[in-house]
C-alpha cells in the first residue's frame, strides 16, 4: 500500500502536544483562496523551480527530453509540454529543481517516523498527519494510522472534514486528537472561497463531538472573508452547539506566496495584507466563554 507524501517534518513543536513528526499528505479536495501550501493541492508529484537558486547553467534544458525548459524565458518551464519525468532534477547542480511529492509505503513512512520515537515518549508527543488533506488518500491513511496505533504512537489528524461520514467514523478509534478546520460558516460563501459547500463538514464536526472525540477547532481567519461580524456570530453559535473546548485562531499570512510561482500555480491569490495580531485578539475576545480555551496562532 502506497501514498504520495510531500514532506515529513521532524522535531515540530507547533502541531500538537510535545515534540512531533508531521507527515504531509499530497492532494486536497478544496481550493481555498488563502492556501499556504499550494504545492499540496495536486495529488500527484510535481516539478518545482526555485528561481532564486538557479544559476542559469542550462543543464536542465539540455537534459529535458520534451524540450519543456528554456532558461532564457521568464516562465522557464512549459508546463503543457512537461511530462513530469523529473530528469531535469537529476541534472540541476544548484538544486533549483526538485520533485514535490514522493510515493511511499506505510513501512517507509514508519521508518522515518520511528527515528524520533524516544522524543515522543519523553515529551508526550507523537505524529501529526497533515496535508493537503490526508483523507483524500483514505486507504493509505488507514494503513498508516493502524501502524501507528500498533506502535502506540500518539496521533493528531488534521482535517478539513470533507469526507463521507461512513469513512470518517472509522478514523475515530485511530486518531487520538483531531485538528478540525472550520473555514467559514455560511455554506454559499464557503463554496465561493474554497470550491465546496460546508454542510458535510459541519455535520462531521457535530458527529465527532457527539461521539466524544477529542477535537481542537482551528479557524483560519481571512480579512473580510470569514472574519465579518455575521460570520463570527455564526461561528460562536456553532462552537456552543458542539460544546467546543479548544479553539485555535490562525491569522492570515502571505508565507505561501513564493510557492505559487515555484510550481506555476494557477490558483487565484488574495490581494490583501496579512492579518494583524490585534485584530485576531479582538475576535478571540468575542469568542471567549468560560468553557473554551482560545489560542492565537495554534499551540
Amino acid at each position: 500500500m502506497t501514498g504520495v507524501i510531500f514532506n515529513i517534518q521532524r522535531y515540530s513543536i507547533h502541531d500538537g502536544p510535545g515534540i512531533r513528526t508531521v507527515v504531509f499528505f499530497k492532494g486536497c479536495p478544496l481550493r481555498c483562496q488563502w492556501c499556504e501550501n499550494p504545492e499540496s493541492l495536486s495529488p500527484h508529484p510535481e516539478l518545482s523551480l526555485q528561481s532564486r537558486k538557479c544559476i542559469g547553467c542550462g543543464q536542465c534544458q539540455k537534459a529535458c527530453p520534451q524540450g519543456a525548459i528554456q532558461v532564457n524565458r521568464v516562465a522557464r518551464i512549459d508546463r503543457e509540454r512537461c511530462r513530469s519525468c523529473m530528469i531535469c532534477t537529476q541534472n540541476c547542480p544548484a538544486e533549483a529543481l526538485e520533485v514535490i511529492g514522493k510515493t511511499m509505503s506505510v513501512e517507509e513512512v514508519w521508518e522515518v517516523v520511528k527515528q524520533d520515537e524516544a522524543f515522543y515518549r519523553r515529551s508526550k508527543g507523537g505524529v501529526t498527519i497533515s496535508g493537503g488533506e490526508a483523507t483524500l488518500q483514505f486507504d493509505f491513511l488507514m494503513g498508516l494510522l493502524t501502524r501507528l496505533r500498533v506502535e502506540k504512537v500518539h496521533v493528531v489528524l488534521e482535517t478539513n472534514g470533507l469526507l463521507e461520514w461512513g469513512k470518517f467514523e472509522k478514523l475515530i478509534g485511530l486518531a487520538d486528537l483531531f485538528y478540525f478546520d472550520l473555514k467559514g460558516m455560511r455554506s454559499d460563501l464557503h463554496k465561493q472561497h474554497t470550491g465546496a459547500p460546508n454542510d458535510l463538514i459541519l455535520s462531521n464536526a457535530r458527529q465527532l463531538r457527539q461521539r466524544q472525540a477529542q477535537v481542537v477547532f482551528r479557524i483560519p481567519l481571512i480579512p473580510d472573508i470569514n472574519d465579518t461580524p455575521e460570520q463570527i456570530t455564526l461561528l460562536d453559535h456553532f462552537l456552543s452547539e458542539v460544546q467546543a473546548e479548544h479553539i485555535h485562531l490562525l491569522p492570515y499570512h502571505k508565507f505561501g506566496e513564493d510557492k505559487h510561482d515555484s510550481i506555476s500555480s494557477t490558483q487565484p491569490r488574495l490581494s490583501i495584507p496579512a492579518m494583524g495580531r490585534a485584530r485576531v485578539e479582538k475576535i478571540g475576545k468575542r469568542l471567549e466563554r468560560t468553557n473554551r480555551t482560545i489560542t492565537v496562532g495554534g499551540n
